[in-house]
């Protein structure tokens, strides 16, 4: 019995056939993660107890191309002062008006209840009500007291052009893979 004798039940064939198809699937998931998404790491202890530092999450950057973003997404978006990426949870949306008063949230007047968002014991620049514009958006960290957000003069009120995705999925450390919500 040769090695070639039943196309169907080669081993050589077989191997060559899953070798083929692992290829195929590393190239097509290569293709949709560089093409359609794309990774960040996370620096510091603002998203915390969600993210931490040196965390690899997946980026969807396609949904703010279809959709718009929306209140209490985690998004990856650049700072205008530093050019650098950053990833906060979005609050206020355009037209809104955030105040913080203490350590609750207001938007337009009503006190808003985020269960992500730690004490906020600093209001920043949105001690005063902050209005924003019909492209932008209100940024604040998870770990509030610990977050460089747009309570700050420095990064103030997030642009639509400045946001370049939606964080989707956590891939590291890889005990913790999970998706963002």
């Amino acid at each position: 019995m040769g090695l070639y004798t039943h196309e169907d039940n080669s081993i050589l064939r077989i191997a060559i056939r899953a070798i083929v198809y692992f290829i195929v699937l590393i190239s097509f998931a290569w293709f949709l993660v560089y093409g359609f998404m794309g990774q960040t790491i996370i620096s510091g202890q603002s998203m915390s107890p969600i993210l931490h530092a040196e965390d690899v999450c997946l980026v969807n950057k396609l949904a703010y191309d279809i959709g718009n973003p929306k209140r209490f997404d985690i998004v990856v978006f650049e700072r205008q002062d530093t050019g650098k990426q950053n990833v906060k949870r979005i609050i206020g949306l355009p037209g809104e008006a955030i105040q913080i008063v203490d350590g609750s949230i207001y938007i337009n007047g009503e006190i808003t209840e985020c269960e992500s968002i730690d004490s906020i014991s600093l209001s920043g620049i949105a001690e005063n009500i902050v209005e924003l514009g019909k492209d932008e958006y209100f940024v604040l960290g998870d770990n509030a007291d610990s977050s460089e957000d747009s309570r700050f003069a420095n990064i103030g009120n997030v642009k639509r052009r400045d946001i370049k995705g939606k964080l989707w999925l956590k891939i590291v450390p890889l005990k913790e893979l999970r998706l963002i919500k």
